[in-house]
């Protein structure tokens, strides 16, 4: 009997790259492959998978901020993460939130495949680079600190928020999204505005590019934009 699994990845041509890499294996079964963490609840309650391979990075909700809701409506799925993100502070708050496995997007064809089948047997699996870099923060932790202290400040949900505001939504648009009210988006970004020491919009873009909340390519074209609207309003 194969595996039923859920592809969740907001590049295209990653997600159905890998599609069609796992469709290979008669092991496997892909009944889905999504864009966004919040279909990727909706879906996965329809279609109880028995593996989710993730991305953290997401549209508009973070996979840190996915796996708790899953988890929740479904005790036993299983989910992989499928990052570029290495530092251990990541790691750690994945674990700490219930993934099963932490696995990085350069890893061969055949290490996606036996992280895939020893999370689906209810085993654990780390990407050897993760262990040794989690290992060595543990033993150094002076070493990784003040790297790591931006992202530890903040909850998982002010970090959703911190992408959203980065991506240009609105405290309207970030609370019809979460399912929230203004007042508490507004809040949420205060109280992280606050912790990181963040006077405007182009200084929010930033720390969510350094960390890995959004892509440099869409950074870059907000700076533009916070830019231009600053010269205009000055």
């Amino acid at each position: 009997m194969s595996t039923r699994v859920i592809l969740v990845d907001d590049n295209n041509l990653f997600r159905q790259g890998l599609r069609s890499l796992i469709a290979g294996h008669a092991d496997f079964e892909v009944v889905a492959d999504l864009r966004g963490g919040r279909d990727a609840v909706h879906v996965a309650v329809a279609q109880s998978p028995d593996l989710i391979l993730m991305d953290i990075v997401l549209s508009g909700i973070n996979g840190l901020e996915v796996i708790p809701l899953l988890k929740r409506r479904l005790p036993n799925v299983r989910v992989l993460m499928l990052t570029s993100l290495r530092t251990d502070d990541y790691v750690r708050e994945a674990l700490r939130v219930g993934t099963d496995g932490y696995l990085l997007k350069d890893a061969t064809l055949d290490e996606l495949l036996m992280a895939m089948r020893y999370v689906a047997m209810g085993k654990k699996y780390l990407s050897p680079d993760v262990s040794s870099h989690v290992v060595n923060s543990f033993l150094h932790p002076e070493s990784v600190r003040s790297k790591t202290s931006r992202l530890e400040i903040l909850t998982t949900r002010e970090r959703s928020i911190l992408q959203l505001i980065a991506e240009g939504r609105t405290n309207r648009t970030a609370a019809e999204f979460l399912s929230v009210s203004p007042k508490t988006v507004e809040k949420h970004r205060a109280n992280l505005m606050h912790k990181l020491g963040l006077r405007n919009a182009a200084e929010l873009t930033l720390v969510a590019l350094e960390l890995g909340l959004i892509e440099r390519p869409f950074a870059i074209a907000r700076l533009m934009g916070n830019t231009s609207s600053d010269s205009v309003a000055a």
